[in-house]
């Protein structure tokens, strides 16, 4: 049974006590995974283009991806239950062994993250999910605002 897709993308990635909050958006809403703050640090760094000074472990992974003739196609949001989130990491891979082949990984949403973001893939997320998920979009706002005061301002 195929489900209801569509694309988001990483609006930000806040900093939290003990984790990071990533914030995915359609444009419209907002909604948050919140992920060990060295996986927050990586999409960052990711996003931002900060080059690293020894590679971390998404980029060792996306180098084994690379000398594997495989490639990062996607990345699919597909469950959530009791606020845990899940996620599926599509691989395409063209080798001298296969003309063509996709691969299918559960992998935890932070990692398909990292490695969507690193690789400019897509990130994908299903109708049902997103509609269960609560919309962030005031607390991503209120929280970007109090980032932008200055020391001292109330």
């Amino acid at each position: 049974m195929s489900k209801d897709i569509f694309q988001v993308s990483v609006r930000a990635v806040i900093p939290t006590n003990g984790a990071s909050a990533v914030f995915l958006t359609d444009g419209d809403k907002s909604i948050v995974i919140h992920m060990d703050p060295s996986v927050g640090v990586a999409i960052s760094m990711f996003m931002r283009g900060i080059p690293k000074e020894r590679p971390l472990t998404h980029d060792l992974i996306g180098l084994i991806l690379t000398a594997f003739g495989a490639r990062v196609d996607r990345v699919v949001i597909n469950d959530i239950k009791s606020s845990t989130f899940y996620a599926r990491l599509i691989l395409s891979a063209e080798n001298e062994l296969h003309q063509r082949k996709i691969m299918e990984i559960d992998a935890r949403p932070s990692d398909c993250i990292a490695l969507a973001t690193a690789h400019q893939s897509p990130i994908y997320i299903t109708r049902e999910v997103w509609d269960e998920a609560e919309d962030m979009s005031e607390a991503l706002r209120q929280m970007e605002e109090s980032a932008g005061e200055e020391p001292g301002e109330d």
